[in-house]
């Protein structure tokens, strides 16, 4: 039986243009609201985003984090091959949830909202395929791991039950600067080292501790949405340095000066390019000749499959202005929760009270686990192994994609990283293609979120790494699926036009 389709009632939504409210927020409440209230019903189909943003007058990014918001959440449902629905609710839940909020409570502060309506790329149940930056997990040690936290938790030492070590335990914090000095050419002391609950607690407190409200930020375009978000909550206004195949543009005399500029100069996310030599030294003049802090994010440079990986910047950094920043989530397993700020010296004092008062200090007793987890080899062994894997993974699933997606997109390996960029060999969005893969079962990341300046260029970031051959050739065939199903729709043109511009 078909189900009936109701027309969607787009005079509605007015939204207003003066509000403090960011416009995706308003389109957001609103669009909830008139589906809780029942007056936008299950089963109506909501116009395409592209159509959705002309006929609001807002910009089709606007849109699409609207609605993936709403389908996040469970208020919308997308249908391979015909777009997106209003969900069917419970229902008792349009009655209970529309009892919250009502008028007379408190609102969020102007920073609360800024943080509410930023976009997310998460990984979603049962659809991890594909998802960059998810490593492999059925290969860690899980069972050394056991007998190391079992170590520790037998006994109780008060300083791993304490508030003793708030910005990383000793040895833990010794073993960071150890290797860092050792694999990755960073000049640091242990007292440097801030460990903390991973990379966005990191760029939390970077954001809070070096931007103030209206403060210029140079930011890598495309560039990490997880940055993108921690800036523009902290009331930063960012300004984008485009990187392209060639590397990054750092010659553009008319950029008004920044105060803070984030890189990921080791494998830029998401295109995977390697900063030379001297565009590093050059940047660290910018840097220098505005006054600027310079925040290296060196999310899994580990993973170099040819030659050794690049030493970091902030071993050039001759002036102390480059923080770096890592994490463990990319190299051991990401529910971890435990990254790493180094900070020049003169930093540290401060950074420990900020660390004291947000709270974003993992476990003591992980801290301990992982300290002898490396301390003891087991972390250089890991490395070993995943990096001969990864590499293994990497030129399989290019085969594979070559194979049998050589219709729709294009992609090559790339000499380090979890993730590679493919592009479209036809006029197609990312998100149309992203919503026909969720309906497959398959989970990416669009190319064009990563992008806060127009226009974005369209693909498609496929992580790699956490999945085994035989689930590697059932994503792809389900990416398949979800090409055809575009294809026999009109959502995709049968006729080829020119690719999108490459990256790196």
């Amino acid at each position: 039986m078909v189900k009936r389709r109701t027309r969607f009632p787009s005079d509605m939504l007015v939204l207003d243009r003066d509000a403090d409210v960011p416009m995706h927020r308003q389109l957001y409440e609103k669009l909830r609201a008139e589906i809780l209230a029942g007056h936008l019903k299950a089963d109506t189909r909501l116009p395409p985003t592209r159509m959705m943003a002309e006929d609001l007058g807002v910009s089709r990014n606007t849109v699409i984090t609207t609605y993936d918001a709403l389908l996040a959440e469970g208020y919308l449902e997308s249908r391979s091959g015909s777009g997106t629905w209003v969900a069917t609710l419970p229902a008792d839940a349009v009655t209970a949830r529309n009892s919250v909020g009502r008028a007379g409570a408190p609102s969020l502060s102007s920073r609360g909202m800024r943080m509410a309506a930023q976009p997310r790329d998460r990984t979603i149940p049962d659809r991890i395929a594909f998802h960059p930056g998810y490593p492999e997990i059925k290969a860690f040690p899980f069972s050394t791991w056991a007998r190391l936290l079992k170590r520790h938790a037998r006994y109780s030492h008060e300083d791993l039950y304490g508030y003793h070590w708030v910005t990383g335990h000793p040895r833990l914090k010794a073993a960071i600067a150890e290797y860092l000095r050792a694999s990755r050419g960073v000049e640091c002391a242990p007292e440097q080292v801030i460990v903390v609950n991973g990379t966005q607690a990191a760029l939390d407190i970077l954001a809070r501790m070096l931007v103030d409200e209206g403060d210029i930020c140079w930011m890598e375009e495309p560039g990490y949405i997880g940055a993108q978000n921690s800036l523009l909550s902290a009331g930063a206004k960012l300004v984008p340095l485009p990187v392209e195949r060639d590397g990054w543009s750092l010659e553009d005399e008319t950029r008004p000066s920044p105060r803070l500029i984030f890189v990921t100069p080791s494998c830029q996310w998401p295109l995977g390019c390697l900063m030379r030599m001297e565009d590093r030294l050059r940047l660290l003049q910018i840097g220098e000749r505005h006054d600027a802090w310079i925040v290296e994010d060196d999310y899994d440079s580990e993973y170099r499959f040819r030659g050794r990986p690049v030493p970091a910047m902030q071993g050039l950094d001759k002036s102390g202005r480059v923080i770096y920043m890592g994490t463990f989530a990319k190299t051991l397993f990401p529910s971890l929760r435990i990254g790493f700020i180094v900070v020049p010296p003169q930093l540290a004092d401060g950074f420990k009270r900020v660390v004291s008062n947000t709270g974003h200090y993992p476990s003591l007793l992980l801290q301990a686990a992982l300290a002898d987890f490396i301390s003891e080899g087991y972390f250089a062994t890991h490395l070993r192994r995943m990096r001969r894997l990864y590499a293994e993974r990497q030129k399989v699933f290019v085969a594979l994609c070559r194979r049998h997606l050589a219709d729709w997109l294009t992609i090559d390996e790339n000499d380090a990283g979890m993730q590679l960029v493919a592009r479209f060999t036809r006029a197609l969005e990312d998100e149309v293609l992203w919503r026909a893969a969720q309906g497959q079962g398959v989970n990416f990341s669009p190319l064009s979120r990563q992008f806060f300046h127009s226009p974005p260029q369209q693909g498609a970031i496929l992580g790699y790494a956490g999945i085994d051959p035989k689930t590697m050739r059932e994503g792809i065939n389900s990416l398949r699926s979800a090409f055809l199903a575009l294809e026999s729709s009109g959502a995709l043109p049968l006729d080829h036009a020119t690719a999108a511009p490459r990256g790196c």
